[in-house]
């Protein structure tokens, strides 16, 4: 079969953008994800696919997709997002969600984080039957990763899709990225005793209470940035960053209640629950010390880091088709899900990290040729 035209490109792009899909833990911001679903779904059929919609148990306007082409066990997944992130419409120089070419480049909300993906993947599929196919080639659009990764959880709880390769395609201009980093959020809070501040005896401080709690994690961060290195990794070691913190209503009242928010980003091989319970281990000496009173929190379920092996088969492909070496980022995918579930993983896709997340989001044209070329590179690897 023939490749689609890069026409055939910028018009599927411009029917994804237009379909709005924010994802967000703001109930008013959230919006369904299934109008995407719907049009891939439809186009994928045309190209003879499979295709399953799995919804979301705990999101009832929330779907994923699989579509799957050919027979057999093992094969290829490429896998994408279909949600956004929210947006600040006055800070666009156009509509968010009217994809527009400017100096060689589409704009618009999700032209690469990473709806540009998808159109890519289907041109790439376009130029196979299903029987030509020896192990079969699985697309899969997932829900909600800009948020909760509920999406991504829910296949973990489901078992699939079941495929030996996968290939996450946010944007890492064409570069095979093989780690990056996990992320946890976490909140801590301490109740006080207001009173006037003229007498401190007659209350309990909570902002003299989270000036201890504070130094307790910068020491804890400490720590753990001398017991782990990965120099794969820019930023070697883990990161932790004190990002929120509120307390108090005035100055001449003792403060009664503080919190505060804080982002730990562990390496590969540092396990999420164990690190919470290091935590929690932590404030309750601190607490039992001090008679503070402290309630720690997960504000979402985090996500693991992630490592695929060098020698992997994936890997040396990635590497031989783009020219580069397989790297680490610091932002965190669903790889580590697809991993859970059996796959060689590598995150790999058009466009740059750099716009994602940003108003007058685009993704360079150039980006979407070689893009085709390496993806279906891949699918001769794998699939024939």
């Amino acid at each position: 079969m023939t490749r689609p035209t890069l026409a055939t490109v910028k018009h599927q792009l411009s029917q994804l953008v237009a379909c709005q899909s924010v994802s967000s833990a703001l109930p008013s911001l959230d919006q369904s994800n299934r109008g995407v679903i719907d049009l891939l779904a439809n186009w994928l059929e045309d190209l003879g696919f499979r295709c399953e919609i799995l919804p979301i148990e705990e999101q009832s306007n929330k779907a994923n997709l699989l579509a799957t082409l050919g027979q057999g066990s093992g094969g290829l997944v490429l896998a994408g997002h279909t949600d956004t992130v929210p947006y600040n419409a006055e800070k666009w120089q156009q509509d968010p969600f009217q994809l527009k070419e400017h100096n060689e480049c589409w704009y618009g909300l999700g032209a690469t984080d990473m709806k540009g993906f998808f159109p890519v993947a289907l041109a790439a599929a376009a130029q196979f039957k299903s029987e030509q196919l020896t192990a079969p080639l699985m697309i899969l659009a997932t829900a909600d990763e800009e948020s909760s990764m509920c999406g991504a959880r829910a296949l973990v709880e489901q078992g699939r899709p079941k495929g030996r390769y996968a290939v996450i395609g946010e944007p890492t201009s064409l570069r095979p990225v093989r780690a990056h980093k996990g992320i946890m959020m976490e909140a801590i809070r301490i109740t006080g005793q207001a009173g006037h501040s003229s007498n401190p005896s007659l209350g309990r401080n909570a902002l003299e209470d989270m000036h201890l709690v504070l130094a307790e994690l910068l020491a804890f961060r400490g720590e753990l940035q001398r017991q782990y290195q990965n120099p794969l990794f820019e930023i070697n070691y883990p990161t932790l960053n004190p990002g929120y913190i509120h307390g108090g209503d005035n100055p001449n009242r003792i403060c009664g209640h503080c919190e505060l928010h804080f982002d730990l980003r562990p390496l590969p091989g540092m396990d999420l629950v164990q690190l919470r319970g290091l935590i929690e281990t932590r404030l309750g000496k601190l607490q039992q010390a001090s008679g503070m009173a402290i309630q720690f929190e997960s504000l979402f379920p985090g996500v693991p880091a992630y490592e695929q092996a060098q020698n992997s088969a994936l890997v040396a492909a990635a590497e031989k088709l783009t020219g580069f070496n397989a790297e680490a980022v610091a932002f965190a995918t669903e790889a580590p899900f697809l991993q859970q579930l059996g796959h060689e993983t590598i995150v790999m896709g058009p466009g740059s990290i750099d716009q994602a997340h940003q108003p007058n989001e685009f993704i360079a044209i150039s980006q979407i040729d070689p893009a085709i070329h390496t993806v279906t590179g891949l699918i001769r690897q794998f699939c024939l």
